[in-house]
């Protein structure tokens, strides 16, 4: 009896002290960067894999909605936050994305030329 609970006690203890040492800081890999477009790109790449890419396709291709891949040129950052903020007649939802993060998709799909 005393063996099985040293084996529990010492397998707790393990898994507790490599919980411990794992993850990181994520704000250290800001810093590093110096806060770049890059890492906000990356936000901006998840947030609309999370909310957009079911309608205009992971790859900006368009599916159900159009084609973004060429985007900014069509759009200004203001204009497409617009058409973020309040939709767009012919099926573009309004407020699926809000705040920063519909700042950030506008300022990263501006840039798609």
């Amino acid at each position: 009896m005393k063996k099985k609970l040293l084996t529990l006690l010492l397998g707790t203890s393990l898994v507790m002290g490599l919980a411990a040492c794992g993850g990181g800081d994520d704000e250290s890999a800001d810093k590093d960067n110096g806060g770049t477009e890059t890492a906000q790109s990356g936000d901006a790449q998840k947030i609309y894999d999370q909310k957009c890419s079911s309608c205009h396709g992971g790859d900006l291709k368009g599916a159900v909605g159009p084609d973004l891949t060429k985007v900014g040129s069509r759009y200004s950052k203001d204009e497409i936050l617009d058409i973020l903020k309040n939709g767009k007649s012919g099926g573009m939802p309004a407020g699926l994305v809000s705040g920063d993060d519909a700042d950030s998709i506008a300022d990263w799909l501006a840039a798609k030329k």
